[in-house]
């Protein structure tokens, strides 16, 4: 029992300090800015970040959600990056325990952060973030293979040539970036939860998108990006995508 909370709080803590890590890399490398040398700056003020300001969650809640130097508001958005890679990586472990398939979630949610930040940041999803994690996942699927095992080649070809069809017939409806995602999660995901993970991100984001039109947050044709949506719906499908097919099943 003590080495079970040691262990959730370990992958807890853990997720809180990369999580500081996936915003700057997020942020910087759609702008080919090192992400390796130089503290990160306040986007106000300019004024170099302390150590600990370099860790937004725990500078939120210090600086009561402003920059101690200028009094700007802190986005939100950094400290949530870091709370949420920290909380699904206990849940990773909560969920998997300690085996291979942990190291596949791990690093499907560093994955997903980074590019969570970037697309709501840019509207972009780096191709050197997916090229990064793509051999990753291809030998983790060797070592730890779906059942049938060829489900992973056929949800990547799936998950691409998926998006590649809504690319051409919508012209231009989504881009090409969630276009190599979708493939690169379909080798995680396998054939049936790439499907779901399209399905839940489709419902999601037009759900979302039509709260946003009623609040008058964003306007009509307005471009908003997808990734959040594609994120979410991943999230949710890797942990939980077995009981909602189940259920899909078992309900018809």
């Amino acid at each position: 029992m003590i080495l079970n909370t040691t262990l959730l709080l370990f992958f807890l803590f853990f997720g809180l300090i990369l999580g500081s890590f996936f915003n700057v890399v997020g942020l910087r490398l759609p702008k080919n800015i090192s992400f390796v040398i130089g503290r990160s700056k306040c986007p106000h003020c300019k004024h170099q970040l302390a150590w600990y300001e370099n860790i937004p969650f725990i500078s939120f809640i210090i600086q009561g959600g402003k920059c101690r130097h200028c009094n700007e508001k802190i986005s939100y958005i950094y400290p949530a990056i870091e709370l949420s890679t920290g909380m699904l990586f206990a849940l990773s472990y909560i969920k998997i325990g300690l085996n291979t398939e942990l190291i596949t979630a791990l690093l499907l949610v560093s994955m997903l952060m980074i590019i969570l930040v970037s697309d709501i940041k840019y509207m972009l999803i780096p191709n050197k973030v997916l090229l990064f994690y793509l051999p990753l996942f291809f030998i983790i699927r060797i070592i730890q293979p779906l059942i049938p095992w060829w489900s992973s080649i056929l949800g990547g070809l799936i998950g691409f040539v998926l998006l590649a069809a809504i690319i051409l017939i919508s012209r231009g409806g989504m881009g090409a970036g969630d276009m190599k995602l979708f493939g690169v999660l379909g080798i995680v995901l396998g054939v049936d939860k790439i499907l779901l993970a399209f399905f839940l991100a489709c419902l999601i984001g037009s759900i979302t998108s039509i709260l946003l039109l009623i609040f008058k947050l964003i306007k009509r044709k307005q471009p908003v990006p997808f990734g959040p949506y594609i994120v979410i719906a991943t999230i949710i499908t890797y942990f939980y995508g077995d009981f909602l097919l189940n259920w899909y099943f078992n309900f018809l």
